[in-house]
């Protein structure tokens, strides 16, 4: 069990910026909806909370009880996390007379703060609220100001909270980093993830979940498949069979690509078919000029060719999928970011394919740690 920190969502759209800065820390961490914090884990380091697109005061705002999280964890509120913190601890959010916005520069820092540590005056950081804290509780102590916002940070004297009124994740805030990093030494983080660890890890998991089980993937050539499949390769071998669909829109020399990495002669040992179905797909979408209803076509006719390889394989027990984490939070299971779009990785199978179940090893991970796990697999560049 690896060590986490909980980002709790209340909606902002930096939210997974938040999680990148963390992992790029070496420290994993989850997205998860503000109301959804996980109470029964035992291997939580602390707790982040996000933005959000409302204002604290609104019927309308999630609001999340953190009677349970204050005092067990240390916990950093960001823009609305701050406000959200000193509002439910009695103090007072207001609008402000004009929106901060923009970047600002901290003209007053406790030196002497956890926090803050090796961050200097004049530190340029990135405001983006409508509203300012104008009251803050007792107890807690302002511990950076700029010219314009006195409570630009805080800390609650007697606990391991802080809340900062600026965004630390965005790049324009110059030590965002540093002090994500001194928090995560505040939690006590061994900051030792890795996609090396992750791999070895993952693989270890895979082995024991499938045992001898059969898994077929279906290999586009896009990066989170292929790294999908190499991690499997790795895990079971010749228990997976890719299957690589020739549609016909593929990008110039794809297809080679592909084969020569996964096919016969290539460097995982599994079982590679390759289907050339281009001209089933161009029947298809003959006199079809509507974008949305391609891909809809395109989406449907990948499935039945799919469907059709797996018969000739015969009994596989899992399907494999290279699903990320942006396709599972942005559409709407990791958290409470907005739905941005519907993915075909997340819950676009046909109703009437059976398996076991389906085996998602990329899951948590983002798209820039999909493509360093793809190097330390070997898999060329130009695939990556």
């Amino acid at each position: 069990m690896h060590e986490k920190l909980i980002i709790l969502d209340f909606g902002s759209q930096t939210t997974q910026l938040i999680g990148r800065r963390v992992r790029e820390l070496n420290m994993y961490c989850e997205i998860v909806p503000y109301n959804k914090f996980p109470h029964d884990a035992t291997d939580v380091k602390g707790v982040i909370l996000s933005g959000s697109p409302y204002s604290v005061y609104d019927e309308n705002a999630f609001k999340a009880d953190l009677t349970e999280i204050r005092g067990k964890y240390p916990v950093l509120g960001i823009c609305y996390g701050a406000q959200f913190l000193a509002y439910t601890s009695g103090g007072n959010v207001e609008p402000a007379n004009s929106r901060e916005y923009g970047r600002a520069n901290l003209s007053h820092i406790d030196g002497e703060d956890e926090l803050l540590k090796g961050i200097h005056v004049g530190s340029q950081i990135w405001m983006s609220h409508g509203d300012t804290i104008t009251v803050l509780p007792d107890k807690f102590k302002v511990i950076a100001s700029t010219d314009d916002v006195r409570a630009a940070a805080y800390h609650v004297e007697g606990e391991q909270t802080w809340g900062v009124q600026f965004h630390p994740e965005v790049f324009h805030s110059t030590d965002g980093t540093k002090l994500l990093d001194n928090f995560l030494n505040i939690c006590g983080c061994a900051k030792d993830w890795t996609p090396a660890s992750f791999i070895e890890s993952t693989v270890a998991e895979l082995k024991e979940q499938l045992g001898d089980d059969k898994v077929i993937l279906a290999l586009s050539g896009g990066v989170d498949s292929s790294v999908c499949a190499a991690m499997l390769a790795k895990a079971i071998g010749k228990q997976l069979t890719c299957v690589f669909v020739d549609h016909g829109l593929l990008r110039k020399n794809e297809r080679e690509q592909v084969c020569e990495v996964f096919g016969e002669g290539g460097q995982f040992d599994i079982n590679f078919v390759c289907v050339d179905a281009r001209e089933r797909f161009y029947s298809k979408l003959a006199g079809v000029t509507e974008p949305e209803r391609k891909r809809k076509i395109i989406g449907e006719e990948f499935i039945r060719v799919f469907e059709d390889e797996a018969k000739k394989i015969g009994a596989v027990d899992f399907l494999a999928q290279g699903t990320i984490y942006p396709d599972v939070v942005e559409s709407g299971q990791g958290g409470e970011s907005a739905v941005i779009k519907s993915h075909h990785n997340v819950g676009g199978l046909p109703k009437d394919i059976s398996f076991k179940g389906i085996i998602e090893p990329l899951r948590s991970l983002f798209k820039d740690e999909v493509r360093e796990l793809g190097e330390s697999l070997g898999i060329p560049e130009k695939l990556i």
